[in-house]
């Protein structure tokens, strides 16, 4: 493991993650549900990251499919997320339940779909430590997020909350436009 390798993942999943983007969102949960636990949502979040992070390559075995043609899909995942952002549109739609507030949170505004992708193509360039501490160094992020997003609310305001989502947007463009290339074999 080396400083830079673990200063990447960890870029690369907080751009993914996009915990300081998903204000919103977990605001509007939180005003829907009334209460938010951090813990918990932190918790569930790791778990799943870990978990897939290990199973996700056994899953990809299983269905016959090779780890770059995994990073290739990933790699447009990414581009439609970092479209969304850049763009202010929504190509995934989802509801959130009126009666939950750690899952609509840890699954799929954290640890969903864009953030699996990314682990898994991240394994196609990293070593397993690594991508490990970029996730425990992200974690700790969403927890301080999800505890004082109150304040983080007032501070940022709805142009500073649409400013970072639009940065992030564009690094994570790139970063989806670096894992195609990366990974395209002709």
């Amino acid at each position: 493991m080396n400083l830079k390798e673990i200063l990447t993942v960890s870029t690369i999943l907080f751009a993914v993650i996009d915990v300081i983007g998903s204000i919103p969102a977990i605001l509007a949960v939180r005003t829907k549900v009334g209460t938010i636990h951090p813990e918990k949502a932190t918790l569930v979040s790791l778990l799943i990251m870990v978990v897939f992070l290990f199973v996700g390559q056994n899953i990809l075995d299983f269905l016959g499919v090779d780890v770059a043609s995994f990073a290739i899909a990933g790699s447009l995942v990414l581009f439609f997320l970092a479209l969304e952002m850049i763009l202010g549109i929504k190509l995934y739609k989802d509801e959130l339940p009126e009666t939950a507030s750690v899952v609509p949170i840890a699954f799929p505004l954290i640890a969903g779909t864009g953030t699996m992708t990314t682990l898994l193509s991240l394994r196609s360039a990293y070593n397993v430590e690594t991508i490990l501490v970029g996730i425990f160094l992200n974690i700790i992020l969403v927890y301080l997020v999800l505890k004082n997003l109150g304040f983080l609310e007032k501070i940022l305001g709805p142009g500073g909350i649409n400013i970072v989502r639009k940065v992030f947007g564009i690094i994570l463009l790139a970063i989806a436009i670096k894992l195609f290339r990366q990974n395209v074999h002709i």
